[in-house]
């Protein structure tokens, strides 16, 4: 019986042939890691790879680890098997992981998204037999509106509360989608202030970007120098004592579960806005199309409904549990089917 180059364990994707794991979740001793985000890069393993620029994320996140980085598209070869990075376009430093053997090619995207945000380095297609893709957003009636649009919508909304005297306070992920927030507000309108988890994410990261200026938000920090700017936050200060301080203040969320009817209501935020780092429907059939795969892994998001549908394309597609969550950690995808969409 021939194994499988890459096998879905209780451990994560393991490649027996290099004796590898790729973004495992239970401790191992070797890990290819495509990201950043926590789903995808644990504590525990013995070594870790990933690309340089997601080197100071991960350490910053899981401390002292022995991690070597590697460029983009730059083959390595572990126990005879070829493997290299290229990007997935989802946040700084996040790859897809290329996988060969024996003339046979896999690729695992982590999460991607194929619209260049101007801050991640933009997804490339890389051509394979097997693909494993996220489905994060795998149904028809997510569109995504194009980014530069959503912005506009962005720095108009705080503009606006700034004329009506409030504070905005925009929650994103404290890795990935708060820098890309950062990097396309309009400094010219205010000043952008931050949580702390957001601040110390974000200078990990000004070595490779050129943000905006922004200011930490302390004890010190005075209620009315905050009033008619900006603060960015991630999801869990909603609703905190911290929050308080920016009174009066007008809340939004930037996430593709937005575009979910409801969504704003039941988190009680006042404002949303359609922004995710993940592929909408389009993108994800555009992006398999491209790779010229025939085989498809469908591992998190709307799974089910999504590898129906390639099969009825004519694909070899099929489902593999995982512990990934994508960008389900903002919104419980059990709670998805009480919501109409837009």
């Amino acid at each position: 019986m021939n194994i499988p180059l890459l096998q879905f364990t209780d451990r994560g994707i393991y490649c027996d042939a290099a004796n590898v794991y790729l973004d495992p979740w239970k401790p191992v001793d070797n890990a290819i890691i495509s990201h950043g985000h926590a789903d995808h890069s644990r504590w525990g393993h013995k070594k870790y790879i990933t690309h340089h620029s997601n080197v100071p994320i991960i350490k910053h996140r899981l401390g002292d680890i022995n991690v070597t980085g590697k460029e983009w598209g730059r083959s390595f070869t572990i126990r005879g098997v070829k493997f290299s990075l290229h990007p997935a376009g989802h946040i700084i430093g996040s790859s897809q992981i290329r996988v060969e053997h024996k003339g046979e090619v896999w690729v695992f995207t982590g999460d991607y998204k194929t619209e260049d945000d101007g801050l991640a380095t933009p997804y490339e297609t890389v051509k394979c037999h097997t693909f494993i893709t996220e489905c994060t957003f795998g149904l028809p009636a997510f569109l995504w509106t194009p980014q530069k649009e959503v912005f506009e919508d962005i720095n108009n909304w705080w503009s606006q509360n700034k004329a009506d005297g409030n504070t905005s306070v925009l929650f994103g992920y404290s890795l990935g989608k708060a820098q890309r927030l950062l990097k396309h507000l309009d400094p010219s309108i205010g000043k952008i202030y931050t949580h702390g988890a957001v601040e110390n994410m974000t200078q990990v990261l000004r070595s490779l970007v050129d943000f905006p200026e922004t200011e930490l938000i302390t004890r010190d920090t005075k209620k009315e120098d905050i009033k008619g700017n900006i603060v960015i936050a991630p999801p869990s200060a909603h609703g905190s004592t911290w929050i308080r301080k920016m009174v009066p203040y007008v809340t939004a969320s930037a996430s593709g579960w937005m575009a979910f009817r409801g969504a704003r209501r039941r988190r009680a935020i006042d404002k949303g806005f359609v922004l995710s780092d993940h592929c909408d429907w389009p993108a994800l059939l555009s992006a398999i199309k491209d790779t010229g795969a025939e085989k498809i892994i469908c591992t998190h998001g709307y799974t089910e409904i999504f590898s129906k549908y390639l099969r009825e394309l004519g694909y070899d597609a099929r489902t593999e549990n995982t512990q990934y969550e994508g960008e389900l950690a903002e919104m419980n995808i059990s709670e998805t089917s009480k919501i109409e969409v837009k």
